[in-house]
């Protein structure tokens, strides 16, 4: 599973990623967490201009076996919502760290930032 978790991405303990651009922040979940929900038939987000606090349920996923919290990995504004994901749930299964994004944040204090995982850690965590 090695391959399948970007290095260049950081990642939370509930099985979230983050792709910084240094604006704003990209989040979606591992492929780890799409492949234990299996396939995922809707996907709750919040809209744009919505607040988030690092830690706190921010949207939801659900796929035939169960759902499942999202949870905000920093805290911050959302700039945009995949609407794609409206459409075309599967998305999330098909291609997680790509077309399977789920919002982008403007973060609110760029310090959070630093407690996540890098690729290395994560990996750890995805394999006990």
């Amino acid at each position: 599973m090695a391959d399948e978790t970007p290095s260049e991405l950081r990642y939370t303990e509930q099985h979230e990623w983050l792709r910084d651009d240094g604006e704003v922040i990209a989040v979606g979940i591992t492929s780890f967490a799409q492949e234990q929900l299996g396939d995922v038939v809707y996907v709750d987000l919040p809209s744009p201009g919505a607040e988030v606090e690092q830690g706190q349920v921010f949207g939801e996923v659900e796929s035939t076996k169960s759902v499942s919290d999202l949870y905000a990995p920093v805290s911050g504004v959302v700039v945009e919502r995949n609407e794609d994901l409206d459409e075309r749930p599967e998305l999330v299964n098909l291609d997680p760290y790509g077309q399977g994004w789920m919002v982008t944040i403007r973060p609110g204090n760029r310090e959070e930032l630093e407690g996540l995982l890098d690729a290395e850690g994560y990996q750890q965590l995805a394999d006990s």
